[in-house]
C-alpha cells in the first residue's frame, strides 16, 4: 500500500513543483536515457494495457542470481550494498549505493553480489499486462 502511495506522489511531483519556489523543493534527475547500460538502444514499448511494477529486490552476500532475460524496459536504483550485473557475453556493470541502471532487454544476464552485506535495489518495470517481468534462461 505504501509503495502505491509513493508511486502516486512521484507522478504528481512535476505539476506540484511548478506551484512552489524552486528553493524549497530539490529535484535531481538520476537518469534520462534511450539506452540500456551496455549501450543498446531501448526497444519501443509494446502495445496493450500499460502496467507499471515496482519491486525491491534483495540479493544476499556472495549470491549469484540465475541467468535471465527481461522482455520489458526496466530501470533501478541501488539503495544498499554493491551489485555486479554481467551478461552471458561477459560485459560487466558495477553498481554502488545511489547508482542507477537501465537494464538490458532481451539479453541474457544476471546479478551478482560479491559483497559482505545484502544488496538492495528498487526496480521499476514499464510493461503491459500479461507480460512477464523476467524469464529464466540457461
Amino acid at each position: 500500500m505504501k509503495l502505491k502511495l509513493y508511486a502516486s506522489i512521484l507522478l504528481l511531483i512535476p505539476g506540484y513543483l511548478a506551484a512552489f519556489d524552486s528553493q524549497l523543493v530539490k529535484v535531481e534527475e538520476l537518469t534520462k536515457t534511450t539506452e540500456s547500460w551496455d549501450g543498446s538502444t531501448l526497444p519501443p514499448y509494446k502495445t496493450g494495457q500499460p502496467e507499471i511494477t515496482i519491486l525491491k529486490i534483495t540479493v544476499q552476500p556472495n549470491m549469484e542470481l540465475p541467468w535471465h532475460v527481461h522482455p520489458i524496459i526496466n530501470a533501478g536504483v541501488l539503495i544498499k550494498g554493491k551489485l555486479t550485473v554481467i551478461t552471458k557475453d561477459g560485459e560487466e556493470h558495477e553498481l554502488s549505493v545511489g547508482d542507477t541502471i537501465v537494464e538490458v532487454i532481451g539479453k541474457i544476464h544476471r546479478g551478482i553480489n560479491k559483497g559482505s552485506i545484502p544488496a538492495e535495489i528498487i526496480v521499476f518495470y514499464a510493461g503491459v499486462t500479461e507480460t512477464p517481468l523476467t524469464i529464466r534462461a540457461e
